[in-house]
């Protein structure tokens, strides 16, 4: 059953033409009559059905407005790299430890990084880390010996891209309190990841099917894209 501040946001709003995202922003906040400040999360569906091969796209990018999520960052390392990543701000810090932790079904971390040298290791629990995403990736940017970078980096905007077996992509791009500019910012950063991923798979046809934009507790609304993607 609806809540009564439910029934009050307008109905039907997938049937309305598509409009640009300049747009939606500002009534996506006027539909957010909540008293927390809820997040305005992209949707999309692409064509990841091509004749040859399905596509399965998968890469980070920096949100250049910021992220509204505070990630809690696991770093798997050698004893001589601990400090770098606890200075760096990881909450979740060691080696083998972790490692037997993990083992055991004690994952209390949203984004794990470790060294290559402890990816050997670590590579052993692909079927514990896989299935949640979080095993870490070189391609990526979460097998590194730059621990400073990559934690600065999940802490501070990096959102990872990845579609699943039916093609649908969700992330938020950050919460009403965002200024219009930096949510716009953030639109256009995964639309243009989009299209680099678009060339690197020679992808034929549109990539991009449908994009939609909702609020935490809101309605969508279905965006209008700038280009062909």
């Amino acid at each position: 059953m609806s809540s009564k501040r439910y029934k009050k946001l307008p109905e039907k709003t997938r049937d309305l033409q598509s409009e640009a995202v300049e747009k939606l922003i500002p009534i996506l906040k006027q539909n957010c009559t909540t008293k927390f400040d809820e997040s305005l999360d992209l949707s999309l569906q692409i064509n990841n059905k091509q004749k040859k091969n399905e596509i399965n796209i998968r890469t980070v990018i920096n949100l250049p407005g910021g992220s509204s999520k505070n990630v809690k960052v696991g770093v798997v390392c050698e004893e001589n790299k601990s400090q770098e990543a606890k200075d760096a701000g990881a909450e979740i810090v060691g080696g083998d430890e972790i490692i037997e932790e993990i083992k055991s079904g004690n994952i209390n971390f949203e984004k794990l990084i470790c060294t290559p040298g402890m990816m050997i290791k670590l590579s052993k629990l692909g079927k514990v880390l896989g299935p949640k995403g979080l095993m870490p990736n070189p391609k990526l940017g979460s097998v590194t010996n730059d621990i400073k970078k990559a934690v600065t980096d999940a802490k501070s905007g990096q959102v990872e891209i990845r579609n699943d077996k039916d093609g649908n992509i969700g992330l938020s791009i950050g919460n009403k309190s965002f200024a219009d500019e930096k949510l716009i910012m953030n639109f256009n950063a995964v639309i243009d990841a989009l299209d680099k991923e678009k060339t690197n798979n020679t992808i034929k046809g549109d990539l991009i099917k449908q994009a939609f934009l909702t609020s935490t507790m809101g309605v969508s609304y279905k965006i209008k894209l700038g280009k062909s993607i």
